[in-house]
């Protein structure tokens, strides 16, 4: 599945919560910090954690699926790490096999949503959180995932509704970060660097799915959505 992989997208190294309860701060001496490193330090703060509502969903309409904590990490972005991509995934099994397993701790990976043969879309991650989604911790920090129900040697599985829906799904994610709507910035699985996945492989429309994508952004545009 496209976001397969346990482990190999957790981030690693001691984090940044820990190092903020650990001193450093305080023992290196705040002027000694760039500003983008305190911009994104503060909210980690014991006591000013960013408020959260339960089941509360980004893209209108989606259902809310929590994937496991063990998957994703707590961020508050774009304050903390600025989101300039958007990244397709094939799942390479079914719609209820992806959310079990995103539910899963021990799979060490999930995306934010997931979209269903028939248009049907959950999220499972907050978009200001970082899924472990595409293998790269950069490409984790700066992008959301968008995982769809089906195998890539499947053309059948590409439905009109999927696209249609992932295409609205995704130009309402370029349109709330300011992200520009081309192949640069909305990239396969496959695309991101030090990848092994292909995904979503040959039979994926990319030229149809940026047209939709397109079009449903001028639409959002005219009518402010």
């Amino acid at each position: 599945m496209g976001a397969q992989g346990a482990g190999k997208d957790r981030d690693r190294g001691i984090s940044r919560r820990t190092l903020i309860v650990g001193g450093v701060v305080s023992a290196v001496g705040v002027g000694l910090l760039a500003r983008g490193d305190l911009a994104r330090m503060w909210w980690q703060v014991p006591g000013v954690d960013k408020p959260r509502t339960a089941g509360a969903v980004d893209f209108k309409g989606a259902e809310w699926v929590a994937a496991a904590a063990a998957n994703w990490r707590r961020a508050d972005r774009p304050a903390d790490y600025p989101i300039d991509r958007v990244v397709i995934h094939v799942t390479q099994g079914s719609y209820s096999t992806t959310l079990r397993v995103f539910k899963d701790p021990w799979h060490g990976a999930a995306a934010h949503y997931v979209v269903r043969k028939d248009g049907h879309i959950a999220q499972m991650i907050r978009e200001l959180d970082v899924a472990f989604h595409a293998g790269n911790k950069d490409y984790n920090q700066r992008s959301i995932g968008i995982e769809h129900e089906g195998f890539v040697d499947r053309p059948q599985d590409f439905t009109a509704a999927m696209y249609e829906a992932s295409a609205k799904l995704t130009a309402g994610i370029c349109r709330r970060y300011g992200i520009p709507v081309d192949r640069k910035h909305i990239i396969g699985h496959v695309e991101v660097p030090g990848t092994d996945h292909t995904d979503p492989g040959p039979h994926w429309d990319w030229d149809r799915y940026m047209r939709l994508v397109r079009a449903a952004h001028r639409r959002a545009g005219s009518t402010k959505a």
